[in-house]
């Protein structure tokens, strides 16, 4: 049994580029929970709370229940349910879960899979960050369902869509010509830009091409910020900042709520901007809440 295939392939509904990461949250945090405690299981009252934070960390802007995957899950062959009834899970209600005692886990064949060969899990999470989230995500992500994993070059599997195209960096930081679009921050050291990223508008993970007109030359706070679904680009190329951001300090308004409305800086001429498709699918898919109004002049 290809256990790689299978966390690449989980069962995931999908229309048009919507993102629904509730099956790859609750398979991270179950893989976090096995690695502390390889014979433990997760009583849904207990973890609820958790999954519902990571959804709403981690997911698209609509909210919905960790309900979902926790039942929903256990059609992929990598998770069992069983409550104070016995075997199975009872469906998908929330009171259902919780009332008589839903407690879910990883299969017996998949934690005798790990037990063998402990490299397994690492491998199966990243394949599930790689798929279903971007790379400036990945380390707040882990921490935050518990995972500890080595550091090493993502492997390459052929359940995973192809290679990034290594030219695009250099590509989007030349066509901004190497300052961020949403502050300008240009450091170096010496000839070498510092802290500066080319970041995906649509996602890599999904089916975000490697093109000019679907990046930005970004800071890396920026960068961040960006993906959280803080910041994003509205209509004329603007900046829209989240109304669901809150800082008080005169660093996150100067850096962060200031930048409402602002036109991005670039690219240059002759460069592509972000085209209009991407930036849709940004907006409905990652960015949280409605934008700021402008700070007045």
């Amino acid at each position: 049994m290809d256990w790689l295939e299978r966390a690449a392939k989980l069962r995931q509904w999908s229309r048009s580029g919507t993102r629904a990461p509730h099956k790859p949250l609750l398979f991270l945090y179950a893989l976090g929970c096995f690695q502390r405690d390889a014979d433990g299981e997760l009583r849904y009252s207990a973890v609820e709370d958790d999954l519902r934070r990571l959804l709403a960390e981690y997911g698209p802007p609509n909210r919905t229940t960790p309900a979902y995957p926790f039942h929903h899950l256990v059609s992929d062959g990598v998770w069992e349910v069983h409550t104070d009834r016995g075997p199975g899970s009872p469906g998908s209600g929330v009171r259902e879960l919780r009332e008589i005692g839903a407690a879910g886990r990883l299969t017996p064949e998949l934690r005798a899979a790990l037990r063998r060969e402990p490299s397994l899990l690492g491998r199966m999470a990243r394949v599930l960050l790689d798929l279903n989230f971007p790379p400036s995500l990945h380390g707040d992500l882990c921490e935050a369902v518990g995972l500890e994993l080595e550091p090493t070059e993502s492997e390459q599997f052929s359940a995973v869509r192809g290679r990034r195209d290594p030219r695009m960096r250099e590509q989007v930081l030349t066509a901004y010509e190497y300052r961020c679009a949403f502050c300008g921050y240009d450091g170096r050291i010496g000839a070498v830009p510092v802290g500066l990223e080319a970041a995906h508008v649509r996602w890599w993970a999904f089916d975000g091409p490697d093109d000019v007109d679907n990046g930005l030359c970004l800071c890396s706070l920026h960068h961040k910020l960006f993906d959280k679904g803080v910041l994003g680009i509205g209509d004329s190329h603007r900046i829209l900042v989240s109304q669901r951001f809150v800082g008080h300090s005169p660093a996150a308004r100067e850096h962060v709520i200031a930048l409402a409305g602002r036109p991005l800086i670039g690219p240059q001429p002759g460069a592509s901007p972000v085209a209009a498709v991407h930036r849709a699918w940004h907006t409905s898919q990652v960015f949280h809440g409605s934008p700021r109004p402008a700070p007045a002049a």
